[in-house]
């Protein structure tokens, strides 16, 4: 009978001679590496990954001028995930993408914190290659909340805000805006185990111009884009307070003239009361108030002072002030009755000028009427004049001619004219 020559090595005798056997697994090592053609020049290719919690990850080991040698990918723990393309790891969420000699892609879904590390591409090279990828897993913070000291704030105070950020990885960044202006907040992080908390501290005075508008807390986090949370602000402010001119609606107040005012005011919450009084004095009795309008018909000098309208609700009271002044009436001076008209213009006299405005009226008056007397005047000297000259006129004809009229011929009649003319003075009459 022939006898068998086992290799060395690959048996072994116990006490009772019989053969060895050897492990499962290091036989299949032992048979690839025979079949692994030995040689330089193989290069491992792989990438990090960044995979956010409960997504899919892909973890790819290339290798650079294949000479067919076996590929094989190993986790954190070191143990083997894919041998080319055979599974030894009991975990299905690990999938075979794409095995050629090449490539090993191998994909992991519903990534979990605990599948973060070093994953390891090993090629069976002599001597052996070996590389590792880091996957890094993101966690996205959750119950980002807002919490704010108070719902309804007053003008005026100081509130804290909070928002947190909870159960996230890597810790969160939180950024504060109102409106869309930009504040600064103070931040702080817990880590509890493999997670971080922030919370982030935001300090505010209030105004009534922020009530309604919003108040955000935006995180910046490399697993999560435009995640934010946002609260309405609630102020309360005491009233604002006008008081509207209605009549007249330009010009002067005028003494006999009406006026009319309004108060308006708005708050929050909005004024139940509005009343008018007068400053450091008492209200005039013919004044007449209806709710927020006041009403003078016939307007005097002992009106002039300051009239407020004051507007109060359950945060505080204000008040609008109106400085009445009453200007004096416009005065006319009619013109005086002449043959030659001249008419004075209105005067309108300033009550603020005093007794300045007053004297400036009479003295237009009377250059008026001293005008109006000089003209006068010489319109009469002009009339006693003509009347004068007419009748000494008609004496001097009358006195030339006197003795021509008894004459028998021309040249008697001068010789007597001429004779007249002598003794015209002993014959004068006096005309009155």
């Amino acid at each position: 009978m022939a006898s068998r020559t086992e290799p060395s090595g690959c048996s072994g005798r116990g006490g009772g001679g019989a053969p060895g056997v050897l492990p499962l697994p290091l036989l299949l090592l032992l048979a690839a590496a025979a079949l692994v053609p030995r040689g330089d020049g193989q290069n491992l290719v792989t990438e990090d990954v960044t995979v956010v919690e409960g997504e899919v990850a892909t973890i790819s080991c290339r290798v650079k001028n294949s000479d067919d040698s076996v590929i094989q990918l190993l986790n954190p723990n070191r143990q083997t995930i894919y041998f080319k393309d055979f599974r030894p790891l009991k975990d299905s969420r690990f999938q075979l993408v794409n095995f050629s000699n090449s490539e090993l892609r191998v994909s992991l879904t519903n990534v979990s914190v605990s599948d973060e590390g070093r994953y390891f591409c090993q090629l069976y090279t002599d001597p052996p290659q070996e590389i590792f990828t880091t996957m890094t897993v993101l966690v996205p913070p959750r119950n980002l909340v807002i919490d704010i000291q108070k719902d309804i704030a007053t003008e005026g105070e100081e509130i804290e805000l909070n928002c947190t950020a909870m159960a996230s990885r890597p810790a969160t960044t939180i950024r504060w805006f109102k409106g869309t202006k930009e504040l600064t907040g103070k931040s702080e992080v817990e880590q509890w185990s493999d997670m971080f908390t922030v919370t982030s501290q935001l300090l505010l005075t209030v105004g009534r111009e922020d009530d309604g508008v919003p108040v955000i807390c935006l995180v910046d986090h490399p697993a999560v884009k435009d995640l934010q949370t946002q609260r309405y602000l609630e102020v309360i402010y005491k009233p604002q307070v006008r008081v509207l001119q209605n009549y007249p609606l330009q010009g002067l107040t005028r003494e006999g003239e009406p006026l009319e005012l309004t108060c308006t005011a708005f708050g929050k919450p909005q004024p139940t009361e509005v009343k008018w009084l007068r400053v450091d004095d008492e209200m005039p009795q013919h004044v007449v108030v209806s709710g927020s309008n006041l009403l003078i018909n016939n307007l005097n000098k002992t009106d002039n002072g300051t009239y407020r309208c004051e507007a109060s609700n359950a945060v505080g009271k204000s008040s609008a002030d109106y400085m009445l002044f009453v200007y004096d009436p416009p005065t006319t001076i009619p013109p005086p009755t002449t043959t030659t008209t001249t008419t004075t213009p209105t005067t309108i006299t300033d009550s603020r000028a005093g007794d300045e405005g007053s004297i400036r009226a009479v003295d237009h008056a009377v250059i008026g009427g001293v005008v109006a007397v000089v003209v006068f005047a010489m319109l009469c000297l002009l009339i006693i004049l003509g009347r004068y000259f007419a009748r000494h006129k008609g004496t001097y004809f009358t006195h030339e001619a006197k003795g021509a009229d008894d004459a028998a011929d021309a040249d008697t009649a001068i010789i007597n004219a001429e004779g007249g003319q002598n003794n015209s003075e002993e014959k004068k009459e006096y005309f009155i």
